[in-house]
């Protein structure tokens, strides 16, 4: 299914910012459309003087009109004009009588979405439809009606510029609270004047025991909050309803989010809506998260540590070793040691279990050069292309593998001389294919070594990695090595 974006772009009529608002205004899609107990339509304009739906969401509390996506979907002919006069005129448009929808009689209400910016005219960029459903028409409750109310508000937002407001914050944490969780209406004095059943009950589990209606929000949570006890700076913003802001209330072993939405008409603040959520249960799971990615980089720390200390004590053996194939052997175990410790420490630096790979084996190559080179053996390194990211997993055989092949390149291919070596990464949708390249003596063809550093590089590619591996010679001198992962390995991480 195309996004929101291609299918804005796509009709060539509006500009980057034009997508940023409708963007932020999809975004509160689900709050509109459980506000108005009603099939919430997000349409702009086509080349061809018609209107296409980027954008629908469903009500949670109330049937949906909609059982079959109609993103994509042109506007239907008996919605047309009223689309057409709300785009152009920049007024709300309501219909005029019952419009009957797969035989279910709704109610359409159309409303300009009008962008405003700063040296910019005020501007329609779309149109928002509410289809409301009549067939299952009941008494509202005194909850449907102040959210019906309070969608209204909004609507009238959208169609004045006042709605979304960018300078809220974007990417909401976890848990944001939902129209449906609890809400909380405010006067302009920052009075409760309306509190769902759901919203009680979240203040009630902070500690305050009587009725919300009537009673200042700030005075409420001021009276709840353990004394002495910090709390977060943005909450008197959030509690008198000043601002679109978002904040956690902890009392009692209990957190409760909180977001506000500043109701206005035409620049005149006429009250606030606060949504509230019990996120307790949420917030210990992030903790929990939080601890236990300090403790992986701390393992990945340590184990760090604990791989230089044995490159230390190889390294300190192989110098007091008396014949040279001991102290070789301890120095290629030293150099393997140190490769995987490259990957730890990187690990150790992050949150995520994905490492950077061409910072991974920058630090890896540069350490083979320095080990790997004889006296007279000058060897020059260099990477090109992009390794990208790699989950941990892979990026502890890959880096030991590319060692092994760059050491033998160094210390076989270029033995005695001056050369290059050259790592060649390019790295596709489907598989990462990395060559290693020396200006070396070369292999007989067909002949492949078959050392422990060979059988270690085939286990890591073939075994580990599922990937392939094919040494060959380079017309006129040199080796090249070939390797292939599918990615499906590496489960696209990019």
């Amino acid at each position: 299914m195309s996004t929101l974006s291609d299918l804005v772009y796509a009709q060539g009529r509006s500009s980057e910012a034009d997508v940023e608002w409708l963007h932020r205004l999809a975004g509160d899609g689900q709050l509109l459309a459980d506000l108005a107990f009603a099939d919430i339509v997000i349409w702009v304009p086509t080349a061809d003087d018609s209107f296409i739906a980027v954008a629908h969401t469903r009500p949670s509390g109330a049937a949906t009109l909609f059982y079959r996506d109609i993103v994509s979907d042109r506007v239907r002919p008996q919605w047309r004009t009223q689309v057409r006069d709300a785009f152009q005129t920049g007024r709300i448009i309501d219909s005029a009588s019952p419009d009957w929808f797969e035989e279910t009689p709704t109610r359409v209400r159309a409303v300009p979405i009008v962008r405003t910016g700063r040296g910019e005219e005020p501007h329609a960029v779309g149109v928002l439809t509410r289809h409301t459903n009549l067939g299952e028409a009941r008494t509202p409750s005194r909850q449907q009606i102040t959210f019906n109310d309070c969608a209204d508000e909004l609507f009238g937002m959208i169609a004045s510029g006042e709605f979304p407001d960018l300078t809220a914050p974007t990417s909401p944490r976890r848990g944001a609270p939902r129209a449906s969780d609890g809400l909380i209406r405010l006067d302009v004095d920052g009075i409760t004047t309306f509190a769902s059943p759901n919203a009680l009950s979240a203040f009630n589990r902070l500690g305050f025991d009587d009725e919300l209606e009537g009673e200042s929000l700030v005075e409420v949570v001021t009276s709840i909050l353990p004394a002495k006890r910090q709390f977060d700076e943005s909450l008197p913003v959030v509690l008198t309803g000043r601002a679109p802001w978002r904040a956690d209330l902890e009392s009692r072993g209990v957190t409760v989010s909180l977001r506000t939405i500043p109701l206005r008409d035409h620049g005149n603040r006429t009250g606030a809506v606060v949504l509230c959520r019990d996120v307790t249960e949420i917030r210990h799971q992030e903790q929990e998260l939080i601890t236990k990615d300090a403790t992986i980089r701390e393992i990945h720390h340590r184990v760090k540590n604990n791989l230089q200390t044995v490159a230390s004590l190889l390294r300190i053996q192989a110098r007091r070793s008396h014949t040279d194939e001991a102290r070789e052997a301890l120095t290629q175990a030293m150099r393997r040691v140190s490769a995987i410790a490259v990957v730890h420490d990187t690990l150790s630096e992050g949150l995520a279990q994905n490492v950077d790979f061409d910072d991974v084996f920058t630090r890896a190559v540069k350490l083979v050069a320095e080990v790997a080179a004889a006296p007279n053996t000058r060897a020059r390194t260099r990477t090109t292309g992009r390794f990208g990211i790699l989950p941990s997993e892979y990026a502890t055989p890959l880096a030991l593998a590319l060692t092994e092949l760059v050491t033998n390149a160094v210390e076989h291919g270029l033995a005695g001389q001056e050369g290059d070596v050259e790592v060649i990464a390019e790295r596709t949708d489907d598989s990462l294919e990395v060559r290693v390249r020396d200006t070396g003596s070369g292999l007989p063809e067909g002949q492949v070594g078959r050392g422990l550093g060979t059988q270690i590089v085939r286990t890591l590619i073939q075994g580990e990695l599922g990937g392939t591996i094919d040494w060959h010679t380079i017309m006129g001198s040199g080796t090249e090595v070939t390797i292939e992962i599918p990615l499906r390995y590496i489960e696209r991480v990019k």
